[in-house]
């Protein structure tokens, strides 16, 4: 039996949250390179420029990549042969957001929902935990954005709608929202399951990164056939026109009851700030 002490589980994600807000994925400075090759419009083209510029200053300086530094979410597994010591799980990752938006000089964005009190730590996180065969922690999370998470939604197709009403729900959705989600924005989108489950495997799918390939080749097909499609609409970088509205579209699909074809948009905004720790 693998034991984790709790006090290094708030350390190491304090730490990751940091790191995670500061600093621009590569694979995300690699789209934007690319974005920046194929892109037509002068306006979308200074975006560009100023987004990959702003990321050169937020390591430099040490200041957050954005001012809204998000609602922290967490997909935690955790092994069969593995426990946490000293602590609780769940209140360890609470105390890490705690610790890190407080040493990080990260804004805290978490409030009640009807009295908009604001809890003053970021608190509480958002966790999801899964039981896993073996003896490892995996902690992934991400710094959620309220812009991009508002465009989010979820909807229950009908079966007779498949993959035709799939990508016009998608396209609409991306349309009604416009420049609200800051974009180039990324999609995670969720097929199937349930109503509950559907916009947690859209935002699970964001946590891969952009320049992987599905395993399933049918599903690859789909992610580049509904990117072309959203970055046909001309909506552009920040609603300013142009060829590329979407750096990347990930979809996780779920068996989903005969009657049912739950759908979830998830969308990101290009600042998309996750990570993962192993223990």
């Amino acid at each position: 039996m693998k034991e984790i002490p709790a006090s290094k589980i708030v350390s190491k994600i304090s730490e990751a949250l940091i790191k995670a807000n500061l600093y621009l994925p590569d694979d995300v400075l690699a789209a934007i390179d690319n974005a920046e090759k194929v892109e037509e419009s002068p306006a979308s083209l200074e975006v560009f420029h100023q987004l990959k510029e702003n990321a050169v200053l937020a390591a430099k300086t040490r200041l957050p990549l954005c001012q809204d530094t998000g609602l922290a979410v967490f997909f935690v597994e955790i092994g069969e042969d593995c426990r946490v010591v000293g602590g609780n799980l769940c209140d360890s990752i609470n105390e890490a957001v705690r610790k890190g938006y407080q040493d990080g000089y990260l804004r805290k964005s978490v409030c009640n929902p009807l009295t908009r009190k604001n809890t003053n730590d970021n608190t509480p996180a958002i966790i999801h935990i899964d039981m896993v065969s073996g003896s490892d922690l995996k902690i992934c999370f991400m710094c959620k954005g309220g812009g991009a998470e508002n465009m989010s939604s979820v909807a229950m197709l009908s079966p007779a709608d498949g993959w035709d009403g799939i990508k016009k729900h998608v396209l609409n959705r991306v349309i009604e929202a416009g420049s609200n989600p800051c974009p180039p924005i990324i999609l995670g989108i969720g097929i199937g399951g349930s109503f509950d489950l559907a916009p947690i495997l859209a935002k699970k799918a964001l946590l891969r990164k952009l320049d992987d390939t599905h395993h399933d080749s049918e599903i690859s097909k789909m992610e580049k056939e509904l990117l072309d499609e959203v970055n046909k609409l001309g909506i552009g970088a920040m609603g300013l026109g142009g060829n590329t509205t979407c750096l990347g579209v990930k979809i996780n699909i779920a068996p989903c009851h005969i009657a049912s074809l739950p759908l979830a948009v998830n969308f990101q905004c290009h600042s998309s700030r996750h990570g993962e720790v192993v223990f």
